[in-house]
């Protein structure tokens, strides 16, 4: 994934999150896609596609955020997003065996997106009073 960004040898690697964001729902799109689209799957690649494409979406809101709490109300949605992403998955996989492996391979990027949020959202908690 093109998402890392060294700024030089001695430097840490920067993480551009909207771009991973970004790539990863364009996979999930090609995925379904490529999907084959009957009474039963048809429904699962919908709600798939609504999740993870959300994922980004929020994220790129958030980054924009008027306030902590928007912010903090934002990355939660991108959490519970990924959550959501890795159900529908999980149901593709079962429903479409010819996709089953790549849904797994999709499944361990949409469970990162859900601890790195899950990370960022409690980081951000810390001076909230909710």
């Amino acid at each position: 994934m093109k998402s890392k960004i060294p700024k030089s040898k001695n430097e840490k690697v920067v993480y551009d999150l909207e771009e991973r964001t970004a790539q990863f729902a364009e996979k999930i799109i090609e995925l379904c896609k490529k999907s084959p689209h009957n009474i039963i799957t048809s429904p699962i690649i919908s709600q798939l596609i609504r999740a993870a494409t959300s994922i980004g979406a929020n994220y790129c809101e958030a980054n924009g955020a008027t306030s902590k709490k928007d912010f903090r109300n934002k990355i939660f949605t991108c959490k519970k997003e990924s959550k959501e992403t890795k159900y529908w998955l999980r149901m593709l996989a079962r429903a479409s065996i010819e996709e089953a492996e790549e849904c797994r391979e999709s499944w361990k990027e949409a469970q990162e997106f859900t601890l790195i949020f899950s990370k960022i959202a409690l980081n951000s908690g810390a001076n909230l009073k909710i």
